[in-house]
């Protein structure tokens, strides 16, 4: 009987320890524009009271978590923000669309380089909206809006910035690249771009040439090239807290 019982307490404590591991920081979001379309997203409010305006990151995942779960794109990258350190010295507001499958951040032809078609993506645009509702909605300093991105993330960051160069403060693309025509369209914006030499996914010339194109422009950018990474670039850049540091003094 008492086997029994210690049995049952300890199947008990290992179902309420497990419940509590997977509680998520990041709440289920919907956002619906007036023509009905809907992007699916999770939220993450670190800390609120009544006089603050917290600064607010967008991050945008990988083509690997496209979908609809609303849950595929906190895989890689983005729970870095959501770490005790993080969210005790800077206390940002996190946003995670996630992209639904068959579509992307990025509104690009591909050839000899990267060429910014004239309108976003239904998924860049339906972003946009939700970027600014939030602003318009939530305690955000408008001043400290950030985004970053991994893989066709980065290619979105690239996009973002360069479509809407007046709305960030810092961007962080990360194993990305983008329409170097567009540099000087934001080459005044702090911007630390991170690579892996060893990308067989993404070329890391793509990021290096952004890079050269943004110095021309008279930039300053940040670039992080791993010389022993491949296209997991983004293990080591969103765990180096200096990323952390450096993005979250930056205003606009």
């Amino acid at each position: 009987m008492k086997t029994k019982l210690l049995s049952l307490l300890v199947v008990v404590f290992c179902c309420v320890s497990l419940s509590y591991a997977q509680v998520s920081p990041f709440s289920h979001e919907a956002y619906i524009s007036d023509a009905g379309d809907t992007l699916l997203y999770r939220r993450m409010v670190s800390d609120y009271d009544t006089v603050s305006r917290y600064p607010l990151v967008i991050f945008l995942h990988g083509s690997g978590e496209r979908g609809n779960d609303n849950e595929a794109q906190l895989k890689w990258g983005v729970m870095n923000f959501a770490t005790d350190r993080v969210m005790k010295n800077y206390r940002p507001i996190v946003i995670a669309p996630q992209c639904p499958s068959g579509s992307g951040w990025g509104n690009y032809t591909y050839g000899d380089q990267l060429t910014l078609q004239p309108t976003p993506t239904p998924t860049m645009k339906l972003l946009i909206e939700l970027i600014n509702q939030t602003i318009a909605t939530m305690p955000v300093d408008p001043d400290r809006v950030y985004i970053t991105g991994l893989s066709m993330g980065g290619f979105g960051t690239f996009d973002a910035i360069s479509r809407y160069p007046d709305l960030f403060a810092a961007a962080v693309p990360v194993c990305g690249g983008g329409d170097v025509s567009k540099a000087q369209t934001f080459a005044h914006m702090p911007i630390w771009v991170f690579h892996g030499a060893l990308d067989a996914g993404v070329s890391p010339f793509l990021s290096t040439q952004m890079i050269a194109a943004l110095m021309e422009a008279g930039a300053n950018p940040g670039f992080t090239l791993y010389p022993e990474a491949g296209h997991f670039s983004w293990v080591a850049a969103y765990s180096d807290p200096m990323l952390m540091e450096w993005l979250f003094s930056q205003r606009r």
